[in-house]
């Protein structure tokens, strides 16, 4: 009887070890959230928040969005403000951003940025110039939104980078995140924010779940443009890249760790304004900068980052030349062994980051 009762005993503290090590493991606090129902999220909270906001573009509202990003948003808050256009971006882009001008705050839909070569007119001279040309007096309230850069077997005319384009242009700020925490909270400054914003999403990440801090959860939840992110600490080499191919340099960040290679990645978040004083301290620490874009290659972003390294003080810290990993310089193929090839993979990554610390 009493080799039972100790048996018994010992069955209880195992399982309730057990469930102490799971209590522990798993948090109530955060949750799994795709890109795609965090952008949701941000439009939502801030239609709800402001009455000034809505959304226009193609198919955003009685289809819920070419990529479901406004799933729902149509039923809760009507044609007034959630409104289906015609196929003529640069109709409904001049509307927009004449709407800004009159105090909305409208959320213009690009079904892919691709295709905001129609708008570029209203996006450069209409929103970008107008409170410089103003004097300050005409602010330009506006987020052009959508889906930026090679997708999957949708060839040369579907699949461009358009950071460095609009980097390129004062008067206009533009973000592009990477996660869902990132989508969220740029998302939502984005809508705030007195400037034109233009907000690069990418196709690929939409389904991509990632976890969501119960911060982020909060309505009051923001993320500040212009502040690049730390997403891994590492003494040995930088790393610099924006949305997707964050991804691939933390994947490739975690490969070099087995042979002993730290790898810092920094999450840029926002190209314009870009924050080069979180890349400078990096590089001071590191010695060591590789860039990395799905972008071509000739006046990117990552040519930007390299220039301004050069330019500053962090120029002398260099170990060894800043080195870039970027797309190729060609028009996307159609065949998807020749798309592979013609944007960054984690091989080319490693690769790069062995020849730069010559090992």
């Amino acid at each position: 009887m009493a080799s039972l009762r100790c048996f018994v005993q010992a069955g209880r503290s195992a399982t309730s070890a057990v469930l102490r090590r799971e209590f522990h493991k798993t948090s109530s606090a955060s949750l799994q959230v795709t890109v795609r129902d965090a952008l949701n999220q941000a439009m939502d909270e801030e239609l709800e928040r402001d009455e000034r906001v809505f959304l226009l573009g193609e198919e955003v509202a009685q289809y819920d969005g070419a990529y479901k990003v406004s799933r729902g948003l149509w039923k809760k808050y009507g044609d007034k403000r959630i409104i289906d256009t015609p196929i003529t971006e640069m109709g409904f882009a001049g509307i927009a951003v004449g709407a800004a001008m009159a105090g909305l705050r409208p959320i213009c839909e690009f079904m892919t940025f691709n295709f905001s070569m129609q708008a570029i007119d209203q996006v450069i001279n209409s929103a970008a110039k107008t409170y410089y040309m103003s004097a300050g007096l005409q602010p330009v309230p506006i987020v052009f939104r959508g889906p930026n850069g090679a997708s999957a077997g949708v060839a040369a005319q579907h699949s461009q980078c358009f950071a460095a384009w609009y980097g390129h242009c004062p008067g206009l700020k533009v973000v592009s995140p990477w996660n869902a925490e990132d989508a969220k909270g740029l998302l939502k400054s984005a809508i705030r924010d007195d400037n034109p914003v233009v907000f690069l999403e990418n196709e690929l990440m939409y389904g991509v779940p990632f976890e969501m801090s119960e911060e982020a959860q909060s309505k009051d939840f923001t993320i500040p443009i212009g502040k690049a992110k730390i997403e891994r600490q590492g003494n040995h080499v930088t790393l610099v890249s924006h949305s997707r191919y964050v991804s691939f340099c933390l994947d490739a960040a975690a490969v070099l760790a087995k042979d002993g290679i730290e790898c810092e990645v920094i999450n840029l978040r926002t190209i314009r304004p870009l924050d080069v004083e979180t890349v400078e301290a990096s590089v001071i620490k590191t010695n060591h900068l590789i860039t990395v874009e799905g972008g071509w290659p000739q006046f990117g972003v990552g040519a930007e980052i390299c220039a301004r390294i050069m330019e500053g003080p962090a120029f002398n810290y260099l170990d060894a030349p800043a080195v870039r990993v970027t797309g190729v310089d060609i028009p996307m193929p159609y065949a998807k062994i020749l798309e592979d090839n013609s944007i960054p993979q984690v091989k080319d990554i490693i690769f790069s980051v062995k020849k730069t610390l010559n090992v």
